[in-house]
């Protein structure tokens, strides 16, 4: 019950953005010498960083991606390609920079910070955060994968990782992951959260066979009738059909939240961390930025339901945040255009009005 009390007087914490900063940040983008809005959603990022941040003199220089690692009890059931011990594999590979996202990040100015919250016997490497909660989670198809109080501890782990990361200067984050059998878990608690029978969310994940995603969607569909959590409250969702890694993630939305770091979601499973994330506090969702919509069936679905629309549509699925990594060097764009680009009255030009002049 601590770590609940603890969890509920960080979320009243979270205030509302900033108004004032939103729209100084809409009169610079309209002083610059282009048409009225014609950067599209990259002006409305800038703009919602600086409501979130409380600045319009916006500053994304220092970046990292979180990649939280943790196995996922229901792997016993067949709903994945691999077996869990993929992931400790993962965690090792990604600390010596060689996976997909660690080369991407390379290219975006990005550091990459892999964080251990459950990967099954992993007795640790260096380059691997430990933040360890418990020794993967439990087989929900059994009961429930974790109880109620690991799960918010592993919501306040990431409420902490992005307090530490403001304190080292991080100015944008990423929420990305690694944990086999992970878009089953997602799956499960998108169901229960948005009132959809397990078939409307479920795909295929790393590539099962229909076979596979029929197997997925049953254990799914069990899982949720074993264990029967209250789409009301996320916290048991999270305990019961959930996992460390989609915890952790809703955590780090809240932490961007609270200490004013816009975090991007990634693909699937970010997304629905982020949708825990509103449902515990709506006010959050400031801090959330759409990175790309995911090629799972429940990619839109997601984004709808949070409110959010994505910078890109690339059909991607590789998971440890390699879509939010790959919209970074675009807001770098967008902010070298923000800052640098020459005004109207720079090129004495008559400034256009604003769309919603009269």
């Amino acid at each position: 019950m601590e770590h609940e009390r603890t969890l509920q007087a960080l979320i009243q914490a979270v205030s509302p953005p900033e108004e004032a900063a939103r729209q100084a940040a809409r009169q610079r983008w309209n002083r610059i010498a282009k048409p009225i809005g014609s950067l599209g959603l990259l002006e409305r990022a800038v703009e919602n960083i600086a409501a979130l941040t409380g600045e319009s003199e916006v500053d994304l220089t220092e970046k990292a991606v979180m990649i939280l690692c943790a196995d996922n009890g229901v792997t016993a059931q067949g709903v994945a390609q691999a077996d869990s011990s993929v992931t400790a594999i993962a965690a090792r590979e990604l600390a010596q920079g060689r996976t997909a996202v660690c080369r991407m990040a390379r290219i975006a100015g990005c550091r990459v910070v892999p964080v251990d919250l459950g990967i099954r016997d992993f007795p640790g490497f260096p380059g691997v955060l430990d933040r360890r909660i418990r020794n993967g989670t439990e087989d929900f198809t059994l009961g429930p994968a974790m109880d109620r109080d690991q799960a918010t501890e592993a919501v306040l782990t990431g409420i902490r990782l992005a307090e530490a990361a403001s304190k080292r200067g991080i100015r944008l984050l990423a929420a990305g992951e690694m944990g086999i059998g992970n878009t089953t878990t997602a799956s499960a608690v998108v169901s229960v959260l948005l009132d959809l029978p397990p078939e409307a969310v479920t795909g295929r994940g790393a590539g099962l066979s229909r076979q596979g995603l029929d197997r997925k969607i049953q254990t799914i569909r069990e899982g949720i009738q074993k264990n029967a959590p209250d789409p009301g409250d996320p916290l048991d969702v999270l305990s019961k059909v959930g996992g460390l890694d989609l915890a952790g993630m809703c955590g780090l939305y809240l932490g961007g939240a609270l200490y004013r770091i816009p975090v991007l979601m990634d693909g699937f499973p970010s997304a629905a961390g982020a949708l825990c994330a509103l449902r515990l506090c709506p006010q959050a969702g400031k801090a959330v930025f759409a990175s790309h919509v995911s090629a799972e069936p429940a990619g839109n679905l997601l984004l709808d339901a949070i409110g959010k629309r994505p910078l890109l549509t690339a059909g991607l699925r590789l998971g440890e945040g390699t879509g939010a990594v790959a919209v970074m060097p675009l807001l770098d764009m967008a902010l070298a255009v923000y800052r640098e680009a020459y005004t109207f009255a720079d090129g004495g030009i008559p400034a256009y009005a604003p769309e919603d002049a009269p």
